[in-house]
C-alpha cells in the first residue's frame, strides 16, 4: 500500500492510492469500473499473484482513498495518472486490465504513450470504442435520452441513484448474479466517490470516441465480456472493440452480467491467467 503523485500542482499535488503486491513477477495493473475502487478487483488479486504475478490496482482520482481535486477527469488526463503510475514504479512488460471505464485508460495510453512498457492488454466489459449513439456512431449502445437520465439522477439523489446502479450492475434480465452482501460491498465503495468526480467520470466515459484509439493497440489483446451485460451491453462495445483490434482475442462469457468479475470470478480468471500465460 502506497500512495503515488499522479500531478504536481501549484497549490497541491494529486495522490493516488495503490495497492501492490510486490515480488518479481512480470507486472499486471488491473484498472476499475466506474464508481469503484481498486478494491472491486478482491476477487482477481489473490488468484493473480498465486499465479505469479506483481498485480497493481489503484484508485482512480476522485475515487476510493485517492485524492478527490475538482479537475482532471478527462480521459486524456487519467491516461496520465496512468503512465505517472507506471513510470513511479518504474514498471515494464506490463498487462494492462481495464474494467468498464478502466477500457478507456487502455485505449487511449497507445495514442498518448506507445506500446514500450507493454506486455499485453485487457479490454474487460469495457466502454470503448463509443458508447454514446450518434448520427457517426449509430451502433452506440447509449442514447442521449439514457445519458441525461444517469446524470440527472445521481445529481439528484447518490444514495437511490447508487442503488439502482449496483442492482443493475450485477443483474441480468432483473435477476441479481451475486449474493446481496456483495452487492452491498459494490456500493460503499460507489459512495467513497466525489460527486464532482463521479458526474465528470459519467460524461467522460459517456461522450469519449476510442475508435481512432483502437488501431494503435499494438500488443497481444483479450477482450472478455458478459453476454448478459445490461450496464455495456457486449454487441456495442465489446463485439465492436474485438473487430476493431486486429488479432484480439475474444472470450464471451454466458449469462453474465456487467459485474462479471464478481459474479463469475472462476470462469473470468481462468480465461485471463490462460490469456496472460501466452
Amino acid at each position: 500500500m502506497t500512495e503515488i503523485t499522479a500531478h504536481h500542482g501549484i497549490f497541491r499535488n494529486t495522490d493516488l492510492h495503490v495497492d501492490d503486491t510486490g515480488g518479481s513477477g512480470r507486472p499486471v495493473v488491473l484498472i476499475h469500473g466506474w464508481p469503484l475502487s481498486g478494491e472491486s478487483w478482491s476477487e482477481q488479486v489473490p488468484a493473480f499473484e498465486s499465479a505469479g504475478y506483481r498485480v497493481i490496482t489503484y484508485d482512480r482520482r476522485g475515487f476510493g482513498r485517492s485524492d478527490k481535486p475538482k479537475t482532471g477527469y478527462t480521459y486524456d488526463t487519467l491516461t496520465e495518472d496512468l503512465h505517472t503510475l507506471l513510470t513511479e514504479l518504474d514498471l515494464t512488460d506490463v498487462t494492462l486490465v481495464g474494467f468498464s471505464m478502466g477500457g478507456g485508460e487502455v485505449a487511449r495510453y497507445f495514442t498518448k504513450y506507445g506500446a514500450e512498457r507493454l506486455h499485453s492488454v485487457v479490454f474487460a466489459s469495457a466502454v470503448p470504442p463509443f458508447l454514446l449513439k450518434g448520427p457517426t456512431n449509430p451502433d452506440g449502445p447509449l442514447d442521449a435520452a439514457q445519458a441525461a437520465k444517469m446524470t440527472a439522477g445521481l445529481t439528484a439523489d447518490e444514495d437511490a441513484f447508487y442503488d439502482e446502479f449496483t442492482t443493475q450492475f450485477f443483474s441480468v434480465d432483473g435477476v441479481l448474479k451475486v449474493t446481496e452482501e456483495q452487492r452491498q460491498q459494490a456500493l460503499a465503495l460507489a459512495k467513497q466517490s466525489s460527486k464532482l468526480a463521479s458526474l465528470a467520470c459519467m460524461a467522460a466515459f459517456a461522450s469519449t470516441d476510442f475508435r481512432e484509439d483502437l488501431p494503435k493497440v499494438s500488443v497481444p489483446t483479450l477482450v472478455i465480456h458478459g453476454d448478459g451485460d445490461g450496464t455495456v451491453p457486449f454487441q456495442g462495445s465489446g463485439a465492436r472493440t474485438h473487430e476493431a483490434i486486429a488479432g484480439s482475442e475474444l472470450v464471451v462469457i454466458t449469462g453474465a452480467p456487467h459485474g462479471v468479475t464478481v459474479s463469475n470470478p472462476e470462469e473470468w480468471n481462468e480465461a485471463v491467467l490462460a490469456f496472460l500465460a501466452k
